[in-house]
């Protein structure tokens, strides 16, 4: 079955899948809207962005869609949707994602992620094309919070706070997920501070619809619900956008937390992954040359020896000189 990319022809495909689609980067869709949206087509103008989208067809079954993103510097890439709703129970899916991955790793990305709510058809697809869970994530609401007064100063993040974030993130963030899992290397967020030490972190994503958060917060951190309000009060530029938090299995603990504030769940998600490449440890040789400095001595080695043991050594030269000379 032909799997191509997205031309003009399909366009009344896309309008009529408006309202079909499957989202599967929730941060895109709730700041940017439906990825099959009129705004959305402007962000294939966005020169730091990667974006494909696909057509499978074939004859007498309605044609399949699915979506691909990439934003330079990032070592992963996003699956952003998959439409009709109705249609991917098809067998046809398997063979979709696959032509999606070789185009993120054309892009020299190591990963392709997806969110996917778990109980859900697609998900067996997924994991048939050779994707697989490595963490769960639920997306809270907090737009109708009202931000009461709070002690908690929030700030924006500078370049000079960056290893201070990203030493915040190796504490949090398991070890196995490291890889994965997106490390802050721009200081695009928000940062909490108490007596100096910096004990929370909340990474924007910004759009026209709406704002993501997403939190590192020290599981040591005293006052987190005074903290998360501060947070709210401080949020740069919202004018009446939405607000949402995404919150990782690795930092659940913060959700009875929203709960008491009246924030409003989301369904969970299954964040998956697809590897686009194996990670080697590489070995490195080690040249002749070096390792015969590195045996060298910095000093050389004196053998000490005693008057009477060096005059016994001299007389035993003589005799044997007159010897040979006799």
């Amino acid at each position: 079955m032909p799997v191509r990319p997205l031309d003009l022809l399909d366009l009344p495909i896309v309008h009529r899948y408006r309202g079909e689609t499957l989202i599967l980067d929730s941060a895109r869709a709730l700041t940017r809207g439906n990825p099959l949206g009129a705004v959305a087509l402007f962000a294939y103008l966005n020169p730091t962005q990667h974006i494909h989208t696909a057509v499978c067809t074939e004859n007498g079954q309605a044609p399949l869609l699915g979506g691909v993103t990439h934003h330079e510097g990032e070592t992963f890439a996003r699956l952003s949707f998959l439409a009709p709703k109705d249609g991917l129970d098809s067998g046809r899916i398997p063979e979709l994602l696959d032509v999606l991955s070789v185009q993120a790793g054309r892009w020299g990305t190591f990963h392709l992620l997806a969110e996917v709510e778990e109980n859900t058809a697609i998900y067996r697809s997924m994991r048939q094309a050779g994707f697989s869970v490595y963490v769960w994530q639920r997306i809270w609401n907090l737009t109708s919070l009202t931000s009461k007064p709070s002690g908690a100063t929030w700030q924006r993040a500078s370049r000079r706070e960056l290893l201070s974030i990203q030493v915040l993130y190796h504490q949090i963030i398991p070890a196995l997920l490291q890889p994965v899992e997106a490390f802050p290397k721009q200081t695009n967020g928000m940062i909490c501070r108490v007596n100096g030490e910096l004990q929370a972190y909340a990474g924007l994503i910004s759009g026209p619809r709406g704002l993501l958060v997403q939190p590192l917060i020290h599981p040591d951190t005293d006052e987190v619900t005074e903290k998360l309000t501060g947070l709210l009060r401080s949020l740069p530029k919202r004018r009446g956008r939405m607000v949402y938090f995404c919150v990782r299995s690795y930092q659940a603990w913060l959700e009875p937390v929203l709960e008491d504030l009246g924030a409003k769940a989301g369904p969970r998600q299954a964040v998956m992954v697809k590897h686009l490449a194996i990670l080697q440890r590489e070995m490195q040789a080690i040249p002749t040359q070096a390792e015969k400095a590195w045996a060298k001595p910095a000093a050389p080695i004196v053998s000490v020896v005693s008057r009477d043991e060096q005059k016994k050594k001299q007389k035993t030269v003589i005799r044997n000189e007159q010897r040979e000379t006799g």
